[in-house]
C-alpha cells in the first residue's frame, strides 16, 4: 500500500452560528488517511462524524486549521470525491444503469466512456444481470450496492461512505462488508467510512479513528493489524475481540454505551 498521504487534517475544527452564540462541533483534529487505505470513523450519536465527512467532501467549510486533499485545501465541492449515503437514494423510475449513469449526466462526462465503465462496476459488484432492473426489484443491499458505483462512476481518489448499511438487517450488513471489502480490494479505492458498528470499523478497516462526544475530538486511532481477506469467523478471534474491547472502553468510560 502507498504511504502517500491523500487527505491530512491540521488543527480542524467546526463552529456553526447559533441564536444563542458560537456552538463548538468540533474541537481541532489532527490525522491524515494514506492513499489507498480504508479508514473507519466511530463514535456516538451527535460527536460530528457526519459534519467532518461533509467537511472532507468540501461540503461545509471549516472554522479553523487546515484541511488538504492531494495537498491542497478543500474549499468548496471536491470533483475527486465519491459519497455514499445511508439511503441509497436511488430515482424510481431509473433503472441501475441509468441512476449509475446519473454521475456521468451531472458531470457532463463522455457518455460511451462513462457506460463502458459502469458496466465494469456492475460486474465488480456482483449486479450483473440486474442493469434494466428498476430499485423497488433489488433488495436494500443490491440498491446499496448501485450508489457505490454510481459513486465511484467518475473515478474518484477518495470514496466517503456515511453510515451506509446502517439501514439494514445485522444479515444483510455482513454480507454488505464482506460485499464493500472485495471493492474496496479490486478498485484500490481509498475509503473513509462512517459507522457507529465498532465490529464493522474493525473488520472493514486498516486504521480506526475513535471520537468522543460532542464537541467531538480524536481520543485514539488503532492500527488493525489483522489479515486479508478478511472472513466473517474472524470475527470471533481473540484479535478481533481485543481490538473490540480495547474501542468499546472509550465509549463506556464516558457512559456513552449500555453496558
Amino acid at each position: 500500500m502507498s504511504q502517500s498521504r491523500l487527505i491530512e487534517a491540521l488543527g480542524v475544527s467546526k463552529v456553526y452560528d447559533s441564536r444563542e452564540g458560537p456552538v463548538e462541533s468540533l474541537k481541532p483534529l489532527d490525522f491524515y488517511i494514506n492513499q489507498g487505505e480504508f479508514v473507519s470513523i466511530v463514535g456516538p450519536s451527535g460527536c460530528g462524524k457526519s459534519t467532518l465527512l461533509k467537511m472532507v467532501a468540501g461540503l461545509l467549510p471549516i472554522t479553523s486549521g487546515q484541511l488538504t486533499l492531494s495537498g491542497v485545501p478543500i474549499s468548496g465541492p471536491q470533483r475527486d470525491v465519491g459519497i455514499v449515503f445511508q439511503s441509497s437514494v436511488l430515482l424510481a423510475w431509473r433503472t441501475v444503469i441509468e441512476n449509475i449513469l446519473l454521475q456521468a449526466e451531472i458531470r457532463g462526462l463522455p457518455r460511451e466512456e462513462s457506460l463502458e465503465r459502469a458496466h465494469q462496476l456492475i460486474e465488480m459488484a456482483g449486479l450483473k444481470g440486474f442493469e434494466h432492473k428498476f430499485p423497488k426489484q433489488l433488495s436494500g443491499g443490491m440498491q446499496q450496492r448501485v450508489s457505490i458505483c454510481r459513486a465511484l462512476l467518475h473515478n474518484p481518489s477518495i470514496l466517503l461512505m456515511d453510515e451506509p448499511f446502517g439501514a439494514l438487517d445485522a444479515m444483510t450488513r455482513e454480507k454488505m462488508n464482506l460485499e464493500l471489502q472485495d471493492i474496496w480490494s479490486k478498485s484500490k479505492k481509498t475509503v473513509l467510512l462512517i459507522t457507529h458498528s465498532i465490529p464493522e470499523a474493525i473488520f472493514l478497516s486498516d486504521r480506526v479513528i475513535v471520537m468522543s462526544e460532542r464537541p467531538g475530538s480524536i481520543s485514539a486511532i488503532y492500527d488493525i493489524d489483522l489479515p486479508r481477506p478478511r472472513t466473517l469467523e474472524l470475527m470471533g478471534s481473540g484479535e478481533f475481540g481485543h481490538y473490540s474491547s480495547q474501542i468499546r472502553a472509550h465509549f463506556f468510560s464516558k457512559g456513552t454505551l449500555d453496558h
